[in-house]
């Protein structure tokens, strides 16, 4: 029940005891309906600021992508993570926020009858503005929702084409930060991560593709993020003049969140990850080559072996396979499969947790395992 820390052993404490405030996953069965609210099914009642939806069972196309929404862009504003395409307005996707979940149309995509969906939430909740000029924060106005507590917050900003900071609302140092323009078709989705490399403000990895880690200067300016602000250089992607985006900003938070990397040794029994806490949700990427982005969850499995995944670059529909696979324990994750996407004996992996359970709560009560 202890950390190692440059070599003094701690317990791990946090202020977060029930991570379902900010964050749920949510398996429901769709009914074609023109109106189907979906109910999040955690302790706490929670409004999310961004859901992210998924069909498990069918994949015909960027109609099943991986959609996202979120409440800065509006319920109806539909972003394809699975594609370059641009943000679309469709009444029939998600139609509103609620107090404890979500209400969704009836466009396949989030409500073919009969389909099983799985949507995972987050809760931001506060809104922010910031007048650069005035504030001193930053040099391009932004708004958005922000959460401290938790650490995300969704930020919406306008191009300048040239380089520039970006305030994000956090009080704390991002870790992850996911960029999309909204408004053209051919941008990508832009992910720095503050542990893809040694040099990490240097590179970026794209969430809808499979391409490897790359250098890419007009980006972020290789420069990397502060407490306060993100920088943004002149590339179209990220900052085309007078274009619009969106960029979902996330910092550590002990005992609830964890943006990390390993190394892989290929072996069926793999490396334990700590991260402080009993996972609820998993993303997981290798960085030295291309392959997938790779989904886990706690609800699709609900014991482990953790062996249901879906992939956010792809359509596809979700599969199964032990040589892909983990099992989520009480203090991190340990690798179960020796396929490349998780578990290559020369790779190096990023990923992206959120907890279940603190693995210690702020009272000393420890969690339990699967």
């Amino acid at each position: 029940m202890h950390e190692e820390l440059s070599g003094v052993w701690i317990m791990a404490y946090t202020t977060i005891d029930n991570p379902e405030l900010y964050f749920q996953t949510k398996i429901y069965t769709a009914n074609g309906s023109t109106t189907h609210a979906i109910t999040l099914d955690g302790s706490e009642n929670m409004q999310p600021d961004w859901v992210w939806i998924k069909n498990r069972g069918t994949a015909t196309g960027e109609g099943d992508g991986h959609v996202v929404f979120d409440s800065i862009r509006g319920a109806n504003k539909r972003l394809v993570v699975s594609s370059t395409g641009a943000e679309s307005t469709q009444t029939q996707d998600l139609k509103s926020f609620d107090s404890d979940g979500f209400t969704v149309g009836s466009n396949d995509n989030v409500n073919r009858s009969s389909d099983s969906f799985v949507s995972w939430n987050w809760k931001a909740g506060t809104s922010f503005t910031n007048d650069a000029s005035s504030t001193g924060v930053g040099s391009i106005d932004s708004a958005g929702s922000v959460n401290t507590d938790a650490g995300f917050s969704i930020v919406s900003y306008t191009g300048t084409g040239s380089t520039g900071t970006v305030a994000h609302g956090l009080g704390a140092t991002p870790g992850v930060i996911i960029f999309k323009e909204r408004a053209d078709d051919a941008h990508a989705w832009i992910v720095y991560h503050h542990k893809n490399t040694s040099a990490p403000a240097t590179d970026y990895l794209l969430l809808n593709s499979t391409s490897a880690t790359d250098d890419y200067a007009d980006y972020f300016n290789d420069t990397a993020p502060t407490s306060s602000v993100f920088t943004i250089d002149t590339a179209g992607d990220i900052n085309g003049s007078s274009d619009t985006y969106i960029a979902y900003c996330f910092a550590e938070k002990q005992g609830y969140s964890k943006f990390g990397s390993y190394s892989g040794n290929g072996n069926a029994d793999g490396s334990f990850i700590y991260t402080g806490f009993k996972p609820a949700f998993l993303i997981i990427r290798r960085t030295d080559d291309g392959d997938n982005w790779v989904m886990f969850d706690n609800k699709r499995n609900e014991f482990n072996l953790t062996d249901k995944r879906l992939y956010p670059n792809s359509s596809a529909a979700e599969a199964t396979a032990s040589s892909v696979s983990l099992d989520l324990l009480s203090n991190g994750f340990k690798l179960r499969g020796t396929d490349s996407q998780i578990n290559n004996s020369s790779g190096t992996y990023i990923y992206m947790a959120f907890a279940e359970s603190p693995f210690v709560t702020s009272t000393g009560i420890p969690t339990t395992a699967r």
